[in-house]
């Protein structure tokens, strides 16, 4: 744009400029911006006012040619401190827009604002100075350097006093919502990390530092110095000992402030004190600057609002500590473990194993000879613990029977781990003499997170309890991948059912001596993909681990009887189906009551309808299987047992229960043709004909061990020599196939 003319007269006199004051020190700078449209009145103001010093600050000039870009340059700028705005520019009155904008858009309530006209009649001053929040508006005819240099001088000296008053007003504002914040956290780590940030806050600054204080865990004092809360890249030496910090000018002016128990003021830093007599802490904050004095009062304020809170935090810790202590053997709990894990993790991974040791039987100790004798062995357990890892390990007990260890591997190894009980426990007058079950988790291998760490030395543990022969077992990533399989069949298993996607098979049985069909066995199968089914051995332990087995059992029984009635209805209705029966269904109150009212509502005789039981069940809980045999029994329904001889601790209870047939295992029947192999198959066939049971002989394939069963004296058999599992509707096409002699093995 054309410059508007300008007084040729607004060229600067130095007539009062002889005696010039010897210039002050210079601390900084404040920054001034000349908004006119003309290049020449840019130039002249910096001349003139070049060399001027306010309040210790040289000034820095910054340019503007019109309303608009000034308005730019302040919003981006906006700790400005003085503006000269011509009001003349691009309109008649550009620069009184540029005053509302400042104030009204902008919201730069502190910027002080000197108007200069080279036209006075555009605007009457005595309107603009009541109409708008200005310093002070000149012709720049009577702007001399001394009344320039005047003006500019009380201009920045109102900005700093209004920015001091804000800034004092929001440092008060800061304090009482900090002492609020702080007062709501009860834990002393979060209390200190507060400080920390609400003390950068108060004086501006990025949260960089430390809070550290003569202080243990549970909140007493103590002659060592810990980390208690940290902001910025020292918040990883949380709960540290101030030693292990990689800063050796912070401990050492840590150390010196708690010493002296004064703050510590430099030009890069401060260490602030807080405390009392009994609870002594310094707060370390990066600055890269000197505090200025109005910042120290803030911050004496904001410590004498705290220095309550923080005691009062630290005795909240004390009552804390003892949620995270084990009472009886007062080592960490599991939830102050897991953070120790964690911790361990964090900084130490390598060479560091976590361990955890399961008492067996220790419910025995309990049971037998009373909870008091345990306690005082678990007692004995923690001391024989610490007397063999206490210097290298941390210790924790997480439940009843349980402890945890986590220190070097090469430390806590398995043989040293067995070593613990090699010898006998004292407890009372009691001497006990224990082993152990370990699982193990290398820290470098393990997750970052001390739940998932936990979770994985209990996966490493739970392997170790399940394999035979086995006392301990290091974690491995494929064990996880195992559960989370499991885990994931037991949602379809559960699906699948809920959508009645499960299916009954039944594979034939046959009377040796008249080679009719006699019976079959129901098997249930469950589809996964087209033509593709999952085995039975690995969906059945699951529903019975889960539960699932008793209402998967049920459909079982239900879809028997209904089978049942079809083979009525087919002139088939001397056949009888035997259905497996696991443990979790004998377990459940309603078993013996849901089998008789099945066979009741489904009017089918219940002499047709075998449970088979394996040894294993039998061996579980005798007591609870043979009294619903019995009343099972007594209601018509047969009852054989599978798999016998596997278990090989089941004769004791033959003759409790309540028979009708004894089937001689697959295992068994598979070696009948070798030298030697047939002996148990016999010596089974022969003990069932001596105790009146009916044998039969699973898992027949060949002729060759079908001619070995008969010449056994075996009365039945079952096997793919004659069928193989079928769904019920090939079921009743094989029945009417094998009797019109169609089918012959």
């Amino acid at each position: 744009m054309t410059p508007h003319e300008t007084d040729e007269g607004f060229l600067f006199l130095a007539d009062d400029d002889a005696n010039l004051p010897i210039k002050p020190s210079i601390t900084g700078a404040w920054k001034l911006l000349i908004v006119d449209d003309d290049q020449e009145i840019h130039t002249v103001t910096k001349l003139a006012l070049n060399d001027l010093i306010v309040l210790g600050k040289r000034l820095d000039f910054y340019h503007a040619y019109s309303g608009k870009e000034a308005i730019s340059f302040l919003s981006e700028h906006q700790d400005t401190a003085l503006v000269l705005l011509d009001v003349v520019m691009e309109t008649d009155s550009a620069g009184l827009t540029v005053v509302k904008q400042i104030r009204d858009d902008l919201q730069l309530d502190e910027i002080r604002i000197v108007l200069r006209t080279g036209q006075p009649g555009y605007a009457p001053e005595e309107s603009v100075i009541k109409d708008y929040d200005i310093n002070d508006y000149k012709t720049k005819t009577e702007l001399t350097r001394n009344k320039l240099v005047t003006t500019i001088i009380a201009s920045i000296r109102s900005y700093q006093q209004i920015k001091t008053i804000n800034q004092n007003r929001r440092g008060l504002q800061k304090i009482i919502k900090a002492g609020a914040n702080l007062l709501e956290q009860h834990s002393l780590h979060e209390f200190s990390e507060g400080v920390v940030t609400q003390i950068s806050s108060l004086i501006g600054l990025h949260a960089e530092g430390v809070l550290c204080a003569q202080i243990e865990d549970d909140g007493t004092a103590s002659d060592r110095i810990y980390v208690l809360g940290a902001a910025g890249h020292y918040a990883p030496f949380i709960k540290c000992q101030l030693d292990r910090l990689d800063n050796r000018r912070i401990v050492d002016q840590i150390n010196l402030c708690l010493k002296t128990r004064q703050h510590l003021f430099s030009d890069q830093d401060t260490v602030l004190y807080l405390g009392n007599d009994k609870l002594n802490a310094a707060v370390f904050i990066e600055t890269n600057r000197p505090i200025d004095e109005a910042d120290k009062q803030l911050i004496e304020v904001f410590l004498s609002n705290i220095s309550v809170g923080y005691e009062n935090v630290a005795l909240f810790q004390q009552l804390k500590h003892a949620a995270y202590i084990d009472p009886l053997t007062k080592t960490p709990n599991r939830n102050e473990f897991i953070q120790i894990l964690q911790d361990t993790r964090r900084f130490e991974p390598e060479h560091m194993v976590a361990v955890l040791v399961d008492i067996d039987h220790f419910s025995d100790v309990n049971d037998g000879l009373g909870q008091d004798v345990g306690n005082e062995l678990l007692i004995a357990i923690t001391l024989r613990l610490i007397e063999h890892f206490g210097i290298s390990s941390q210790l924790g007990r997480i439940g009843a029977d349980v402890f945890a260890l986590v220190g070097p591997e090469d430390e806590l190894t398995p043989e040293r781990l067995t070593a613990v009980f090699a010898q006998p426990f004292q407890a009372s007058e009691h001497s006990l003499q224990m082993n152990a079950t370990f699982g193990i988790c290398r820290l470098r291998e393990a997750a970052e997170q001390g739940m998932v760490i936990m979770k994985q030395v209990y996966i490493a543990l739970n392997k170790a309890k399940k394999t035979l022969g086995v006392h301990h077992q290091y974690y491995e990533p494929a064990m996880e991948e195992e559960v989370t399989e499991r885990l994931t069949m037991l949602r379809m298993l559960r699906a699948d059912f809920a959508l009645d996607k499960l299916e009954l098979w039944f594979q034939p049985q046959l009377c040796l001596k008249s080679q009719a069909v006699v019976g079959m066995e129901a098997l249930l199968r469950w589809p996964h993909q087209p033509g593709r089914y999952i085995s039975p051995a690995i969906f059945i332990p699951l529903a019975e681990y889960s539960g699932l087995i008793v209402d998967i059992g049920q459909w079982v029984l239900e879809q028997a009887c209904k089978q049942l009635q079809q083979l009525a209805a087919a002139n088939c209705g001397s056949l009888r189906i035997a259905v497996n029966v696991s443990m979790p269904q004998f377990r459940s109150p309603h078993f013996v009551p849901s089998v008789i009212d099945t066979v009741k509502r489904y009017q089918v005789n219940p002499q047709l309808l075998e449970l088979e039981i394996t040894e294993s069940v039998v061996m579980d809980e005798p007591k609870i299987v043979i009294d619903a045999l019995q009343q099972l029994k007594s209601f018509g329904i047969k009852v054989a047992i599978d798999d016998f001889g596997i278990g090989f601790s089941s004769l004791s209870y033959l003759q409790q229960l309540p028979l009708d047939r004894i089937k001689v295992d697959r295992a068994f029947v598979s070696t009948v043709t070798n030298e030697g192999g047939g002996l148990i198959a016999e010596t089974i066939i022969s003990l069932g004909k001596r105790i009146g049971l009916s044998t039969i002989a699973e898992g027949v394939e060949t002729k060759e061990q079908l001619q070995a069963v008969m010449a056994m004296g075996c009365e039945e058999v079952q096997g793919y020599l004659f069928a193989k599992p079928m769904p019920a509707a090939d079921l009743m096409q094989y029945l009417l196939a094998y009797q019109d002699g169609k089918l012959k093995p």
